[in-house]
């Protein structure tokens, strides 16, 4: 496995690791190097925990240097890897949102909840038993709170919109956002001479526009170089892909009260979010046959119709 990981190395001590889930370059999980400490940020699954810990020897790294796990939120692409690789980073304090700390104290919730969704087949080849972390090895990290890797500072603030449990994570030494999921979707095939092509992105449950768009606001008056994206990579032209973003947010509204009331509405939001997306991507000058590209979006396209839905049933 060792020799067929991808890991995108950024000047500053940051190499973006493919997680490994679904398909190339889909989440990715980052290493932090800062003089003789390390920090994870984002674990994927459990099957991404090898991947992780291979890097780390890769690069020359002891399993002992690695002083923080960080994860922006609790969503199983994140975090669903936190417990089994905790188990292999004997000095690592896993750093966590106050709303999602008891989900990593006792994962069974969020296991059931996820086995429920997708079935125990389908479950077991992406993620497997999620592992508990210790309370007594977890940091639960306000807004506003700071933390040391070496000589790193990073800082944190609550972002909600996306969920409720989510923080982003700022590191002064590149002057960048580890982002999660609050600054959206922007995957590198899609990258074109124009730059990168973002959407945003949703969860079956927790949506909530307004509150997104306030905090893409927070984000950006930092005054930021980088967004470290969870899917997928660094990226920059951040006035840009913030207006982008907004766009996009204001885009799921309008489908959500256009087809509030249509028997079909799930369909119909699909089906708009969809052509959307094809429609923007060919704008932005990526080529290729339109199944590739419907494949590219397809899960993506279902979990923000999930999240619009939920929206309109419980947010408005």
């Amino acid at each position: 496995m060792a020799d067929c990981i991808t890991a995108l190395e950024y000047p500053g001590g940051i190499v973006a690791i493919d997680s490994g889930m679904v398909r190339p370059q889909m989440a990715a999980c980052y290493l932090l190097e800062a003089d003789s400490a390390l920090a994870v940020v984002e674990t994927g699954n459990n099957h991404s925990a090898e991947r992780i810990l291979a890097v780390i020897a890769q690069r020359g790294h002891r399993f002992e240097e690695v002083s923080h796990v960080i994860v922006t939120h609790v969503h199983l692409d994140h975090a669903g890897g936190a417990g089994r690789l905790m188990q292999s980073l004997p000095n690592a304090t896993l750093v966590v949102h106050p709303r999602g700390a008891r989900h990593m104290i006792d994962p069974s919730r969020l296991e059931a909840s996820a086995r429920a969704v997708y079935g125990d087949e389908e479950y077991e080849a992406q993620h497997g038993t999620l592992q508990p972390v210790p309370e007594d090895r977890m940091r639960i990290m306000e807004d506003g709170g700071s933390l040391q890797v070496g000589k790193r500072t990073l800082h944190f603030i609550d972002t909600p919109g996306h969920a409720r449990h989510h923080f982003c994570v700022w590191d002064e030494a590149s002057r960048g956002w580890f982002s999660g999921d609050t600054f959206g979707i922007s995957y590198r095939e899609l990258d074109t001479a124009r730059g990168p092509f973002i959407f945003p992105t949703t969860t079956p449950i927790q949506f909530d526009p307004p509150v997104l768009l306030e905090t893409i606001g927070r984000l950006m008056e930092w005054q930021p170089d980088y967004m470290y994206l969870t899917h997928f990579g660094r990226v920059a032209e951040l006035a840009r892909l913030a207006a982008d973003m907004r766009d996009g947010v204001e885009h799921f509204v309008g489908w959500g009260e256009q087809f509030a009331a249509d028997e079909q509405r799930r369909e119909r939001i699909e089906e708009a979010m969809m052509n959307w997306l094809i429609e923007g991507a060919r704008n932005h000058g990526v080529s290729g046959a339109e199944e590739k590209l419907r494949d590219i979006f397809a899960a993506d396209v279902v979990l923000n119709t999930q999240g619009i839905e939920f929206w309109l049933d419980h947010g408005r």
